[in-house]
């Protein structure tokens, strides 16, 4: 599934520009062809590494062979296990986990007193725990980069109030993606 999105930081190249996103990352039109044509066309990555003599397993010197390895997109539908679980105060709890090819790529939980004033806080604190394991799952499953700003995108998508804890957290995390951001652009003049 490929999705344009707005100007963010390139997983491929760091480039700050629009996005688009695929197989769980986020690359802009240079690198998105790039990594099509890795996928749908290893051989000719791997002539073309030939011919410029390019290493890119430079830690294994018997091996000339540029690394090719299928992308695994995460489908619309997946297989999912829902488990249920109290915690220490009795509330019932429901955690579902999203699998493929067996191996765990999502995590969600959920409760039946969601409406509960007083587990909002607690359910905004279970939703930033979910989303940013879920990330950790997809870059151990998937191979999908780990980036700031995807945490930070998925702290903000967590919060469920103004100066919640993943409001906070975006806040103070925001700061240093725009300093990580001015520092390329000083590189790059």
């Amino acid at each position: 599934m490929k999705q344009a999105n707005t100007a963010e930081r390139c997983d491929g190249c760091g480039k700050v520009t629009q996005l688009q996103e695929t197989h769980g990352n986020e690359f802009c039109d240079n690198c998105l062809m790039l990594a099509t044509t890795m996928q749908e066309r290893p051989e000719t990555i791997k002539r073309i590494c030939a011919l410029i003599k390019s290493d890119l397993q430079q830690n294994d010197t018997k091996n000339k062979e540029c690394p090719t390895s299928p992308l695994l997109e995460l489908p619309e539908v997946l297989d999912a296990v829902r488990y249920r679980t109290r915690d220490r105060e009795l509330n019932t709890w429901y955690v579902s986990i999203s699998e493929l090819e067996g191996n765990p790529v999502e995590i969600f939980a959920s409760t039946a007193f969601d409406r509960d004033d007083h587990l909002q806080s607690r359910i905004s604190n279970l939703t930033t725990i979910t989303r940013l394991t879920s990330l950790i799952l997809r870059h151990v499953f998937l191979g999908e980069v780990l980036t700031l700003e995807k945490t930070i995108k998925q702290l903000h998508r967590s919060s469920r109030q103004k100066n919640d804890l993943p409001d906070m957290l975006t806040s103070v995390l925001q700061s240093y993606s725009r300093d990580i951001e001015e520092e390329t652009k000083t590189k790059q003049i």
